[in-house]
């Protein structure tokens, strides 16, 4: 990249190499005229090399950023590219437009630094995930998790009321069965305590009090039996109908779970997430961002720090020649159309006026004929004579 001094009869045989023709392309200078600029040479090579590193930053960041939501790594790649061109493109837009008269004005800087670091920030989000990308994923893990559980009550909640309904029905058929059952054991223990004479009237045998009891035993096993059987099909649908909830919950819980990916927008979220709760990964994450977004603002940067020497001055005095080169040829062409305008304005109006001198004789000749006729035939009116010469000898005014 370094130049040796040459002296002024030397110049002529400067011979730019093929990469520096290219760095001065991505530098937006020309080529015609920086080749005599010893100086500068070097100066927009450096501004160059700028911007080839943040067109590869860009299109490996791009790249990346396609790779984690396109299936085809090659449409990835030629997206990656595409998307590097543009950034591209607008990198060389932001420095061509600075030279030595904007570059102390305040608001172009301020326009072109944060269009640059709103491009530079956004380019630093597929940077560190893929800087962070073990931790990324682990936080993706623990947010899924999360993202279930907090599914799984939104369920709860939306099912709680068929759900509360349901159990409580289950719960009042248990009841009563459990009461009646309560009410049948406790009269097959007095029957029983009757007939072996360790309860009741203390009597061993089958006795009218022990037959009273055996009776009331048997009226309310018959009705436990009665009422078990009825609440047989009302708990059996109870239970399908709870069955057909907690189906309808784990199928909808389980397609929930196979929409979580890992994918762009889930990584910058446990990105974000692995910031917040981790303090040693706060400060470098904030150092990362600033360093990349600092290379998106490196070409920006170095077109202002490069102080403005030979080059800029014969940009400026190229414009303002080629300026006057077009405003004189524009004044010459407009010169020669006035100058073929008059001189055919003077060639058209000699022509006209020898075209009426000629004609005259000719038409007083005519003029002659037509009285002459108008003579001899009595029927014509003066009148008619008149319409026949205006028709035909009379010349029109040109609109």
């Amino acid at each position: 990249m370094e130049q040796t001094m040459q002296s002024l009869s030397q110049r002529g045989t400067y011979r730019v190499s093929a990469f520096t023709r290219v760095l001065w392309w991505l530098a937006t200078a020309e080529k015609e005229l920086l080749e005599d600029c010893v100086v500068d040479r070097n100066r927009y090579a450096i501004t160059g090399m700028m911007v080839l590193g943040t067109w590869l930053f860009a299109t490996l960041a791009w790249t990346f950023f396609f790779i984690t939501v396109a299936h085809s790594t090659w449409l990835a790649v030629l997206l990656g590219l595409f998307m590097g061109g543009i950034i591209l493109s607008i990198d060389r837009a932001l420095i061509k437009g600075i030279n030595a008269a904007n570059k102390k004005k305040i608001l172009p800087l301020l326009f072109r630094g944060l269009l640059a670091c709103t491009i530079g920030f956004f380019m630093a989000q597929p940077a560190l995930l893929y800087l962070f990308d073990k931790e990324v994923h682990l936080q993706i893990s623990l947010d899924n998790e999360a993202k279930k559980r907090l599914k799984s009550q939104q369920l709860d909640s939306l099912y709680n009321n068929s759900r509360k309904e349901l159990t409580q029905q289950k719960s009042a058929l248990e009841g009563q069965l459990q009461h009646k059952y309560a009410e049948v054991s406790q009269a097959r223990t007095a029957f029983i305590a009757e007939t072996d004479g360790t309860g009741g009237s203390g009597k061993v045998g089958l006795k009218d009090i022990a037959r009273a009891k055996q009776n009331e035993y048997e009226k309310l096993d018959k009705e436990y039996a009665a009422l078990q059987q009825a609440s047989t099909s009302q708990l059996q649908s109870t239970d399908s109908a709870l069955a057909v909830i907690d189906a309808a919950k784990a199928k909808e819980l389980q397609a929930f779970e196979q929409l979580l990916n890992d994918g762009f927008l889930t990584r910058i979220e446990a990105l974000q997430h692995l910031v917040q709760n981790n303090s040693a990964v706060q400060i470098r994450y904030y150092l990362l961002v600033a360093l990349l977004m600092l290379i998106e603002l490196m070409p920006v940067i170095a077109k202002y720090l490069l102080p403005s020497a030979t080059y800029d001055e014969k940009v400026r005095l190229r414009e303002v020649m080629e300026r006057e080169i077009v405003q004189q040829n524009t004044d010459n062409e407009k010169a020669l159309k006035e100058l073929y305008n008059r001189l055919a304005f003077e060639q058209d109006a000699t022509f006209i006026r020898t075209f009426f001198n000629e004609s005259e004789a000719h038409r007083k000749q005519k003029l002659d004929e037509k009285l002459a006729s108008w003579q001899q035939d009595e029927n014509k009116s003066f009148d008619n004579v008149w319409d026949n010469v205006k028709k035909d000898m009379v010349s029109k005014q040109e609109n």
